[in-house]
């Protein structure tokens, strides 16, 4: 694809991949590298953006880019960790601060006239996040804006398109942030914003093609948004040539097997719908630690899968929905393998012996940008929309071992769960939601009767990526009827409660 790309190095901030999400929002084409392993067509990206780090430049474990093709010759945006080390290193002096700067700011001061704060105005509040601080400018630094508590918070190098801010435009916090970068891309770089969904459909299809010619391809469904976005972008690239695997493993949602086969059968994809839910139960049976059940369910599905592969004459390829995350959350800023690909969670990581080629139509694109290329290709709303979904599905719901009887009832309470999510307009409010069903039993009362049944706990949370995420704030009202119909409905269980943690310190899943 030939469009203006940025770079941006990573030197282990939490925030790296919010940079390039915030990029590809301004519909301009990024990559993510570790600091130390810049690409080695590095003439071909237009910027550089250097992210933060939880490093100091005042220590022993200070990360050292090589800055050598890209100061001077490339617009290049720095960072927090990345503003401190152009300072610390280029005549500058970074000392440790009084007090940590970590929070809401305001700009005080914002130089006039420049490019970098056009349409940003004195006042405007960004997000810090630093124990160091930049005490003196580098070489040839020019103030460009201060806060009450940071006085160098922006700076520039005269005689470079060389801009540092001590502060994070990527974070939500940080109002003007978008603003800023657009300022830095669009307007001091001269980027083009032709990074679209329709572009990449087509730029896709038109790859795939190219790279499949008339070669049969099989492909693993599970319902969700990033495998039925491949599966459509291969389907217009080689049709009836593409053959849909969607196996039940009977961990799934209740009744989610026929609705979602008959959900496909709109779009006009090939697809098969293979039962193997007693498979995977009897495998399973007696398992309870997590990582057990995971591998489990993960081995279980090589078996199914291929299986299913080798009835399909002289298939070559092996597609799968791996998106951009997966491709860098391994990546490590300290010296680890520039990209691990996460395996496909309905094949578990497919073993040598299938002799498969991988293809990835979805590996440059973010989860926000598969739904918009899904949109573009005029898919179901609803499908679009739906929440993440583990790959292991209620498995790792299920505290503890895992029965055909705890498996209805999860699957019960669930669907109430997220039929009345839906009934009341919240179901898109929420990044993901389910019932865990905990192994414990409780003393309820039913009838003047002494009860003695299942505990569930309902979790629902907001999010953009699932690396962090807060819980949401249903009404009341909403968990109190909820609660009473998964009681009343729910043959087995007796107590209902709401899980209200946030990630970090706990995780989405329970397991």
């Amino acid at each position: 694809m030939q469009h203006n790309k940025v770079l941006i190095l990573d030197f282990g901030s939490q925030y790296t991949q919010l940079i390039a999400r915030r990029v590809r929002e301004l519909n301009i084409y990024c990559e993510i590298h570790p600091f130390n392993k810049i690409p080695s067509d590095s003439d071909s990206f237009k910027a550089v953006v250097l992210s933060g780090s939880p490093n100091s430049v005042r220590g022993e474990d200070v990360l050292h880019p090589d800055l050598s093709n890209i100061r001077g010759k490339k617009p290049m945006l720095a960072v927090c960790y990345g503003a401190q080390y152009l300072a610390h290193f280029s005549g500058g002096e970074v000392a440790e601060s009084n007090t940590r700067e970590y929070g809401r700011a305001n700009l005080g001061f914002v130089k006039q006239g420049e490019a970098f704060f056009e349409n940003i105005s004195e006042g405007s509040q960004v997000w810090m996040s630093h124990s160091d601080t930049i005490k003196k400018l580098p070489s040839g630094g020019t103030l460009l804006a201060s806060t009450a508590d940071v006085e160098n918070a922006a700076y520039k190098i005269e005689g470079e398109d060389t801009y540092a801010i001590q502060f994070h435009p990527e974070v939500y916090h940080t109002i003007d942030g978008k603003q800023l970068l657009e300022n830095f891309l669009v307007k001091i770089a001269k980027l083009n914003q032709d990074w679209t969904p329709n572009a990449f459909v087509g730029e896709t299809v038109d790859a795939l093609k190219a790279q499949l010619g008339n070669d049969k391809v099989v492909l693993g469904l599970s319902g969700g948004v990033d495998s039925s976005v491949a599966a459509m972008l291969l389907h217009k690239a080689i049709g009836e040539n593409l053959y849909c695997i969607f196996v039940n493993n009977g961990l799934l949602r209740k009744n989610e097997f026929t609705d979602v086969l008959k959900q496909y059968e709109g779009m006009g994809l090939n697809v098969k719908g293979v039962d193997a839910s007693a498979r995977f139960l009897e495998a399973l049976a007696g398992k309870s630690d997590p990582e057990e059940k995971r591998k489990t369910i993960g081995a279980m599905f090589i078996e199914v899968f291929d299986d299913e592969a080798h009835l399909i004459k002289d298939v070559k390829w092996l597609a799968q929905g791996t998106i951009y995350p997966d491709v860098i959350e391994s990546v490590s800023a300290t010296g680890g393998p520039s990209a691990t690909i996460k395996s496909h969670h309905n094949v578990g990581g497919l073993p040598d012996f299938m002799k498969l080629k991988v293809v990835e139509p979805l590996k440059a694109l973010f989860k926000d940008e598969v739904r918009r290329v899904g949109a573009s290709m005029n898919m179901d709303k609803e499908l679009l929309g739906r929440h993440p979904f583990p790959g292991p599905g209620l498995a790792i719901r299920i505290l503890g071992d895992l029965t055909p009887e705890k498996v209805r009832i999860l699957q019960e309470v669930d669907a109430v769960f997220i039929n009345n999510l839906r009934s009341w307009n919240l179901y898109d409010k929420v990044w993901q939601a389910g019932a865990m069903l905990l192994p414990v039993n409780s003393v309820g009362v039913m009838g003047d009767e002494r009860t003695y049944e299942k505990c569930v706990a309902l979790r629902a949370v907001e999010s953009t990526d699932g690396m962090t995420a807060d819980w949401v704030n249903l009404p009341y009202e909403f968990l109190q009827k909820t609660s009473n119909e998964i009681i009343n409905k729910v043959k087995g269980v007796n107590r209902v409660v709401y899980d209200i943690s946030s990630k970090p310190p706990a995780t989405i899943e329970w397991e």
